[in-house]
């Protein structure tokens, strides 16, 4: 288990996008008084003196917000970029994953429950500054580092400068999000984001303020934003809920408005749910319920379409999406390439060997070896 050397990082840190709640008197009412409202996300939480947003992570410190989780961490590890999910990003490679605490959606289903939902900043038991995480992913030989685990727009601050550390030091950045934020803080957020696995929960907005706690428009003006003004790689992942957002309609609209918006070529990861959180009296997805969901995602143009959560060797390669060879074979998160010729640089697109179609994605010269470890990482 590597340890890192570290330093204290226990201040709170100043957060980006809030103002005070104005008032007509500024003397009657001093600033460590005022409400702040945050700008963030589309909840725009207005926050008590001392008290937290909905997301637990951004706080009102004397009359300030601030980061009450910078430089702060559950925990690091390295894992496989392909459980991310990312699949078209660097395959083979590991990746050093953090997260925090805290989330600004509340979804009923959620299988991370114990840390996007918790209160207790006792639990982040490792603290390390970006600079750090940057240096550590280079001496593990980690080409990205993963912000995941949690929701990490809600520390966003720490994210930022994360991603920032880590391009100075030549080291690709990953999100995994939800992508409920508002349009200027998202330039902010990925600007310096290599690739973002964003989750699409449904394509019905009762079904984010039923489920979700949230609206799905800012999701969907989230993915447009970063497939056609960003150079950020996109995935995307729906969790498929019996009973929730399973039926054929929802699903069909779903992948229209991806092919339609987003282009035929993003990945579309469709993960089996497994009981959880608020929703224990759900059953879990059944493998057919999700291989027929492929199906049909792929009657509606899509290329490239995954099963998640679920173990089936042929269904989760890449195939080329004119000829239909296998590309690149995946046993659990192990990949071997196939019928695909890669790069001579990394940041290229892959080419099917045998019809000579691009492979939309970004490539090395050859796939990684990192397969399905994972491996702990103390910051001491």
């Amino acid at each position: 288990m590597p340890k890192i050397v570290n330093h204290n990082l226990m201040e709170p840190h100043p957060a980006q996008w809030w103002h005070s709640e104005s008032t007509d008197d500024e003397s009657t009412f001093p600033l460590q008084d005022k409400a702040v409202v945050c700008e963030l996300c589309p909840r725009q939480c207005h926050i008590a003196e001392g008290h937290t947003g909905y997301c637990f992570a951004r706080q009102n410190h004397n009359g300030r917000l601030v980061s009450a989780v910078y430089g702060r961490s559950t925990g690091f590890c390295i894992d496989p970029i392909e459980k991310k999910p990312l699949y078209h990003f660097l395959p083979g490679t590991p990746t050093l994953s953090f997260g925090t605490i805290g989330c600004n959606l509340g979804c009923r289903h959620c299988q991370n429950w114990q840390t996007s939902r918790c209160r207790q900043l006792d639990v982040l038991t490792e603290q390390a500054s970006p600079d750090m995480i940057a240096s550590a992913a280079r001496q593990l030989a980690c080409p990205s580092v993963s912000l995941t685990y949690n929701e990490p727009v809600v520390w966003s601050e720490y994210a930022v400068d994360t991603a920032r550390a880590c391009w100075q030091q030549g080291v690709k950045t990953v999100a995994v999000t939800n992508g409920y934020l508002r349009p200027e803080p998202a330039k902010w957020f990925f600007e310096s984001i290599d690739a973002a696995n964003v989750d699409l929960k449904s394509f019905r907005d009762s079904f984010y303020r039923d489920i979700a706690g949230g609206m799905l428009q800012p999701v969907l003006d989230t993915l447009v934003y970063l497939v056609r003004e960003t150079g950020v790689w996109l995935e995307i992942t729906n969790l498929v809920i019996p009973g929730e957002n399973d039926s054929p309609d929802d699903l069909k609209n779903l992948c229209d408005w991806i092919v339609t918006e987003l282009g035929d070529h993003v990945p579309l990861h469709l993960s089996a749910f497994h009981p959880a959180h608020q929703l224990l009296h759900r059953p879990p997805t059944d493998a057919e319920t999700v291989f027929h969901a492929r199906e049909t995602a792929q009657s509606c143009g899509l290329r490239h379409v995954y099963p998640g959560n679920l173990t089936s060797v042929r269904r989760q390669a890449t195939c080329c999406g004119r000829c239909g060879i296998s590309l690149l074979e995946r046993d659990g998160y192990g990949t071997v390439a196939t019928g695909v010729s890669l790069p001579t640089q990394e940041g290229g697109d892959a080419v099917c060997r045998q019809c000579h179609e691009r492979l939309a994605g970004w490539f090395a010269p050859n796939v990684g070896t990192w397969g399905n470890r994972r491996q702990a990482v103390r910051f001491g």
